[in-house]
């Protein structure tokens, strides 16, 4: 059973806190079936930008975590905004989280990219 978007989010922020990064909800979507975007703030003037993968990218479609894509890596925040605001146009119902911390990766399942 897959978690809840709400559920999901709660199980994120727990990781993240724990090692040492701040996060917060920019958009709260939908609570059950949301799309997660989720901005990695590096705290340099940097972010990273994190999306649902494709379900061609994703190993195991009937896996109950949710698998993550890079689409924006090390960019300035109005390349951040331009991409959520084009994919809000599009989903409206989507969650928009940002986790900031200088080091290290967050606590997400990446699809294995070629």
């Amino acid at each position: 059973m897959r978690l809840t978007s709400a559920m999901w989010f709660a199980v994120f922020m727990r990781m993240e806190t724990a090692r040492g990064a701040y996060v917060s909800v920019l958009k709260s979507g939908a609570q059950q079936a949301g799309a997660m975007f989720i901005v990695h703030n590096h705290l340099d003037g940097t972010a990273s930008l994190y999306s649902p993968a494709p379900q061609a990218l994703v190993d195991d479609p009937q896996a109950d975590d949710r698998i993550f894509e890079r689409v924006l890596s090390v960019v300035g925040q109005q390349d951040i905004d331009v991409y959520l605001e084009k994919q809000k146009n599009f989903d409206p119902d989507l969650w928009i989280i940002e986790t900031e911390s200088g080091s290290g990766d967050i606590s997400i399942n990446l699809a294995a990219q070629d």
